[in-house]
């Protein structure tokens, strides 16, 4: 996906830091401990030989040090990656604990690693946040279809001159797409892109930011423009995530302190909290909601059904301007979305019209809501990244909504994420068990744990005996098989939903990315 780039600006080049400046903005932030040169031990780096040479690169792989590199030891740090550090030409380093007993190169002591690697990667890359609108999104759903909606609105008001990094993709000079491996990149990488995007002439930047980034520090040095706060519901509950719901939803609150407005969903859990949380930060709030004859909340920017198929929406804004909007993205819940994009742009200070909200009927988002249709039978395909019981209920709900009168027979092809968010394996399978004809447990990104457990998991939490099970642990033998029984009733609207994957081009196993084809490939080539 490409189009014409817009033409950079000139951008004054970053400084690079030295041991010096490294140790200043340390301790401004109350994170430096101490600096520890052999037996020198001291809070001026003046006292350490060489203390002013700026250094020639900043890492956290140990693997890609060259000489002059400051390297941050953050993770499964081991002792020996640092001596190897050493000899590749490693000018010093950045750790939790004092590690001279294994190298001669100066160490800077921190209170928590991963919030110097922030800290010192916006300074190496010249704060580049200071020349962007920048805006994070968060919530347990929508976040990467909403921040899609609005890269569109701000590529439409300002000629293609918007960033985007997103759990699926990452574009950064307005041009080019690139696959992403986590929903909010390590800090370095963010401001790496971030520095990328300024350089070509980029004004605004979209960014999803998970509970995650801020449990880990990935995002702490970043204030954002405009915050957005979705929703919230129970999820990434587990021994390596969140160990409770309350700590995720703080996670994600974390967003408000680190924001200069918020953007709320007006109908999500524990808005009352947001709003206490903004009015601390003394920041504006404003809100948006999904108007579905069902739940009609005041709301600043709202998304109101036009027909009794809820095929088209009016957008409707405070003021009383409004615009009608059909997306190709199906479902109610991406209405919702499309008036969140539209309360974050105006929020942001653009100039929304109508050209920018019908911008994002073109949107489609890979592994989101992709729908195949068999010609040769009344199958349809359905490819979404729904992985928990809220987004499985919303996925349900759709299907009710539009194939509900044709009482289709349905088949729903899960499994679940390894090693975490062990809770998902019981929601996915409550939320649906009563609404379907059948369960096909397969493999999904099951990393060390292995595929057959989980799948067994989700079996034994079936309550509702008529429902039909089987257990495919082959992901592409699982869709296979739902395609082909679907095939053997002609005289049958059958609707297999293939959840969890989307267009991903990979399965994790063993903590690797594998090759895979992808649901969507699959469907597209099975069905057509």
């Amino acid at each position: 996906m490409e189009r014409a780039a817009a033409q950079p600006q000139p951008q004054p080049q970053p400084q690079r830091p030295s041991l010096a400046t490294a140790a200043d903005i340390l301790s401004q932030a109350g994170l430096l401990r101490e600096i520890i040169a052999g037996d020198v031990w001291t809070l001026d780096p003046s006292d350490i030989d060489g203390s002013d040479v700026p250094f020639s690169d900043l890492t956290y792989d140990s693997r890609t040090v060259t000489t002059g590199s400051l390297l941050c030891c953050k993770g499964r740090f081991r002792p020996e990656y640092l001596v190897d550090a050493e000899r590749r030409g490693a000018a010093a380093y950045v750790s939790q604990e004092d590690l001279s007993g294994s190298v001669h190169i100066p160490g800077l002591v921190v209170n928590d690693v991963r919030q110097a690697l922030g800290l010192l990667a916006d300074a190496w890359f010249g704060y580049p946040e200071k020349h962007l609108t920048l805006i994070g999104i968060t919530g347990t759903k929508g976040k990467t279809t909403t921040a899609w909606f609005l890269h569109s609105i701000l590529d439409s008001v300002s000629g293609g001159r918007c960033a985007l990094l997103s759990s699926i993709a990452n574009i950064v000079d307005g041009s080019t797409w690139e696959e992403s491996n986590l929903t909010t990149p390590e800090s370095l990488d963010t401001m790496r892109m971030m520095r990328r995007a300024v350089d070509a002439g980029m004004r605004y930047m979209v960014m999803e930011v998970s509970s995650q980034a801020y449990k880990v520090h990935r995002v702490d040095a970043l204030t954002f423009d405009v915050g957005a706060f979705l929703n919230i519901s129970p999820d990434h509950i587990s021994p390596i995530e969140h160990p409770t719901f309350e700590d995720y939803l703080y996670c994600k609150r974390r967003i408000v302190d680190h924001s200069r407005s918020l953007v709320l969903g007006a109908d999500t859990a524990h808005a009352a909290l947001l709003r206490q949380d903004a009015a601390h930060a003394d920041i504006p709030v404003t809100t948006f909601a999904l108007h579905d004859g069902r739940k009609d909340t005041d709301a600043d920017v709202a998304a109101e059904p036009l027909d009794p198929t809820h095929l088209s929406y009016r957008i409707v804004t405070h003021d009383g301007d409004s615009h009608d909007c059909r997306l190709e993205l199906d479902g109610d819940f991406n209405y919702a979305n499309a008036a969140a994009a539209v309360a974050i742009a105006n929020a942001a200070g653009a100039v929304v019209d109508g050209k920018s909200i019908r911008s994002m009927e073109r949107v489609r988002v890979p592994g989101r809501m992709e729908r195949f249709v068999d010609e040769r039978s009344q199958t349809i395909g359905i490819v979404d990244y729904a992985h928990n019981g809220v987004s499985t209920t919303a996925l349900l709900d759709f299907v009710d909504e539009r194939y509900g009168s044709r009482h289709p027979h349905i088949t729903l092809i899960t499994g679940s994420a390894g090693n975490k968010a062990f809770d998902r394996r019981r929601e996915i399978v409550a939320a649906a068990e009563n609404r379907i004809d059948r369960f096909i447990f397969t493999e999904d990104d099951t990393d060390t744990e292995p595929t057959e457990d989980i799948c067994r998991q989700m079996d034994e939490s079936i309550t509702v005996p008529t429902v039909a099970h089987d257990i495919i642990l082959d992901r592409v033998a699982a869709i296979e098989k739902a395609i082909s029984d679907a095939r053997s009733h002609p005289d049958r609207v059958d609707v297999i939903l293939a959840i969890g994957k989307g267009s991903e081009r990979w399965i994790k196993r063993l903590n690797e990315h594998t090759p895979y084809e992808g649901d969507d490939v699959l469907f597209s080539r099975l069905l057509g």
